[in-house]
């Protein structure tokens, strides 16, 4: 059991002990320190919206929220389950000064989090953070009297608001989407997706067939959108005359496709596709992640336009889209940010921007995969001994390849002229992550090699 507290918000598993898990204790000591924080910062009346995803927990965990902030004297604009991006868009459609999104994101059932929203409907930066934790760790809050209590207001339309957002976007093409009479099978792994998406793609005049699309908290199958756990959705497919196949994961802020003979269009592929069509209408930069497939810089390039990489994680993202003025940004793992809509990594968007670009170029979603890079890329999870110095293992790793081209902004990035490896140390779990990418199989495995060989000599002569 598990819980982690950090700058972004505050993750863990339901249940166990005060301090080590995800207990009510826990809930509400975060959540008066984000409601502190935030009134002490802005010296005003404050109002926040709280969405959750479908998880077992929410309920739970959005009363214990929101009354803790009532005692606080905030106002909650509650709306209830939700998206992650639409309570960020519903934060500044109700002038909010912040937001607070209940979601674990990718990780199984009995984890939950506290994700935290600025004014702005983005998350909040690394020093607002740091400031929130001084309010975490010296549990200075000082509640209201009884005159002075918040309030809740229950809004029901937030979803509505974000599609009718993103239909009247000019980069969707929703005649043409109309006109295709497209049949599409949803996996919306038992949250927030599957009843966000049959929505979004009824407006569009998408046939829908839905699997695991009960809100209910019980995921079918592992929720993070891989491959490997989207086994149904890729039979459902293939077995049908769907065109193509849409997986979320339980917050829906990342999107994952699979092509019309039911195979994996590539976590990696969703954001240089919407790249690709937001760039034939828009000249701008274009931001990805360390983390992310050189795919997009290769379109970047075929463009003539500037690619930059960012630290790992949706802020910052955000941060180097604003630095640059990108026209269309988000992370490998299947988050898509139009700023022109959002600063925030949306599925919906990323949904019809893909299917306009689909429909536009009459083409099917396996022909227009083989237009880009074809990279393949291994994704693994190194656990962290108790006994490991990592940031003395990651400059081990540095001083080891030298010689290469090294980035340091977010652990360690080995840029190698066929491929990379990335190390980092992770913000929601108790690991190391490995990123490896290479046109083929053989330099891959070389590569992972060569890191795990470093990290046994430094095991070693530790």
């Amino acid at each position: 059991m598990t819980l982690i507290s950090s700058v972004s918000g505050i993750r863990g598993t339901i249940g166990g002990k005060v301090n080590t898990n995800l207990t009510p204790v826990d809930v509400v000591s975060f959540a008066a320190a984000y409601g502190s924080w935030l009134k002490t910062t802005l010296q005003t009346r404050c109002t926040v919206v709280i969405g959750r995803d479908a998880r077992i927990s929410g309920p739970m965990v959005q009363e214990l929220v929101q009354q803790t902030l009532i005692a606080l004297g905030i106002d909650v604009i509650d709306v209830g389950l939700s998206t992650t991006p639409t309570v960020e868009m519903e934060v500044v459609r109700q002038k909010a000064q912040g937001g607070i999104i209940l979601t674990a994101s990718h990780n199984p059932k009995q984890w939950n989090a506290l994700k935290l929203l600025n004014s702005k409907g983005e998350f909040i930066s690394q020093a607002d953070g740091e400031l929130l934790m001084k309010f975490v760790s010296n549990q200075t809050f000082e509640f209201s009297e009884v005159n002075s209590l918040g309030s809740i207001t229950q809004v029901d339309h937030a979803l509505t608001a974000h599609i009718d957002a993103i239909l009247a976007h000019p980069l969707v093409d929703v005649a043409a989407i109309k006109n295709k009479g497209l049949k599409v099978v949803v996996d919306g792994v038992n949250s927030s997706g599957g009843v966000a998406v049959p929505m979004l793609l009824e407006k569009l005049g998408v046939h829908t067939t839905p699997i695991h699309c009960t809100p209910n908290g019980e995921f079918p199958h592992n929720p993070e959108p891989l491959k490997e756990n989207l086994t149904d959705l890729s039979a459902a497919v293939s077995s049908s005359d769907a065109q193509l196949g849409i997986a979320v994961d339980p917050d829906v802020d990342r999107l994952v496709f699979i092509d019309e003979h039911g195979v994996l269009f590539g976590e990696e592929y969703t954001l240089v596709c919407c790249a690709d069509y937001v760039l034939q209408h828009q000249t701008g930069a274009v931001v990805s992640n360390l983390s992310s497939s050189r795919a997009l810089a290769d379109l970047a390039n075929t463009y003539q336009v500037p690619y930059y990489a960012s630290a790992v994680g949706e802020v910052h993202v955000v941060e180097k889209m604003k630095s640059v003025n990108a026209v269309i940004g988000g992370e490998g793992n299947g988050g898509v940010i139009l700023p022109s809509l959002h600063y925030g990594r949306d599925a919906l968007i990323g949904i019809a921007l893909f299917l306009s670009y689909l429909v536009k170029e009459n083409i099917t979603v396996s022909k227009l995969k083989t237009r880009y890079t074809n990279y393949l890329m291994r994704k693994q999870k190194i656990a962290l001994s108790p006994d490991w110095d990592v940031d003395a293992l990651l400059a081990f790793v540095v001083n080891a390849f030298h010689s290469e081209r090294v980035t340091t902004i977010d652990g360690v990035k080995i840029d190698f002229d066929d491929s990379w490896v990335h190390l980092r140390k992770s913000n929601t779990e108790p690991i190391i992550r490995l990123y490896a990418e290479a046109s083929n199989e053989t330099v891959i495995e070389e590569r992972i090699k060569t890191i795990e060989a470093a990290i046994a000599a430094f095991v070693a002569s530790a």
